[in-house]
Order: structure tokens, then C-alpha cells, then sequence
């Protein structure tokens, strides 16, 4: 019965773009401006299986968009977020620098909706002449067309907070595993490791 849910929704996506539905999921910059309500898949689920209710759809948990500025704002709209808390929540900022691993991207008020996944290196957030640094391990910047960037980071500390003798002695620990490593598995950990202890030791001398 529940087999029948792909077809449905594949029938009711192409009903309404005259095409079939796409391969990709939505971002956020295509969600609608307003929320939307997927009449045609509930339809044909109720004929098809009127018994049930028809499930949750991802238009059903998508939010509203906020409306695009007619004119560039002056300021960059922030979430900077981890697992356990908020670190930045709706902060107005210049400009944030964002390590993505295409390499630094700098995040202006007007930049082009873009998703970018970060890799172990320095966030900086810029506010006038002051300047805040992180540094992230991993995540993703979702960069949205109304001048609000969301950054979701796996881990993140601010740089003053890094200790320089634990970074050098994390990097040497790292660097005798990677030449100790006799199988391909602990050599991929002990380079992970090197990698990140790197990047903070970058940080620090930044």
C-alpha cells in the first residue's frame, strides 16, 4: 500500500509542472514565498487510498520564504549554530568569511544563494572594525538570497580560546601515529587528526 506513495507523489509533482518531478530536493531559496499546501497529492492519495490519511509531504515542512529585498541591504543577516547551542542568532553583521572547501568565501549583504560545506579553518565574522574568529571543523553555509546566511557547524570554539601547546602537542601525537600506521584505516585517522591540528595551528599563527 505504502508503495503506491512515490507514484502518487511523483504523479501529482508532474500534474502541476507538466514534467516529472525532480530529481533534487528543494533548497531553500525555491522554497515559495508562501506556505504551500500539496492539494494534488492529498487528492489523489484520498482516491487512491481513502482509508488513510495521506502522509506528510516535504512541501508540508517547508517554511515560508522571506521575501527578497528590492534593493541590497546593509548588513548580512547571521545564524551561526551548533548542535548544543546558538553562537550568532539573527546577528546583523558587514560580512562573514566562511572556510568552504572550494577555499575562503567571503559573504556580503546580496550575495547569490549558494550552499557551501566548510572544511576544518576560520570563521570570521566582520561588524565595523570589530572581528570575531572561530574555528569550525566541518558543516555547511547556507547562503540565502534575502541576505541571510545560516551556518550550522559540527564543532566550533572561538580562536582565543585554543590552547597553542595542546595544538603542537595534538599534532605531534597525530604525525607518529600516521608514520606508525600499518593498516589503511589508522592512517586515515591519524591524517584526519594532522589535518585538523593543522588548520588550527594555522589559526592561531593567522
Amino acid at each position: 500500500m505504502f508503495r503506491l506513495a512515490p507514484r502518487l507523489l511523483s504523479r501529482a509533482t508532474a500534474a502541476r509542472t507538466g514534467g516529472p518531478a525532480p530529481a533534487a530536493v528543494r533548497s531553500m531559496a525555491d522554497a515559495p514565498a508562501a506556505v504551500a499546501v500539496d492539494t494534488d497529492f492529498e487528492e489523489t492519495w484520498k482516491k487512491m487510498i481513502p482509508n488513510l490519511e495521506p502522509p506528510k509531504t516535504p512541501l508540508s515542512f517547508m517554511q515560508a520564504r522571506p521575501p527578497t529585498p528590492s534593493s541590497i541591504p546593509s548588513k548580512l543577516t547571521v545564524n551561526f549554530v551548533l548542535p548544543y547551542k546558538s553562537e550568532l542568532t539573527a546577528t546583523e553583521v558587514d560580512m562573514v568569511i566562511i572556510p568552504a572547501t572550494t577555499g575562503q568565501m567571503g559573504v556580503l549583504p546580496g550575495h547569490v544563494a549558494t550552499i557551501a560545506e566548510l572544511k576544518p579553518g576560520i570563521l570570521s565574522v566582520h561588524d565595523g572594525n570589530d572581528v570575531s574568529k572561530y574555528f569550525v571543523s566541518s558543516g555547511f553555509a547556507f547562503v540565502h538570497a534575502n541576505s541571510v546566511a545560516d551556518v550550522v557547524a559540527v564543532e566550533a570554539v572561538p580562536v582565543e580560546h585554543i590552547d597553542p601547546d595542546l595544538v603542537q602537542k595534538g599534532l605531534a601525537e597525530f604525525q607518529q601515529k600516521l608514520n606508525s600506521a600499518s593498516t589503511d584505516l589508522a592512517k586515515a585517522e591519524a591524517q584526519i587528526g594532522i589535518d585538523v591540528h593543522s588548520a588550527l595551528n594555522s589559526a592561531l599563527t593567522a
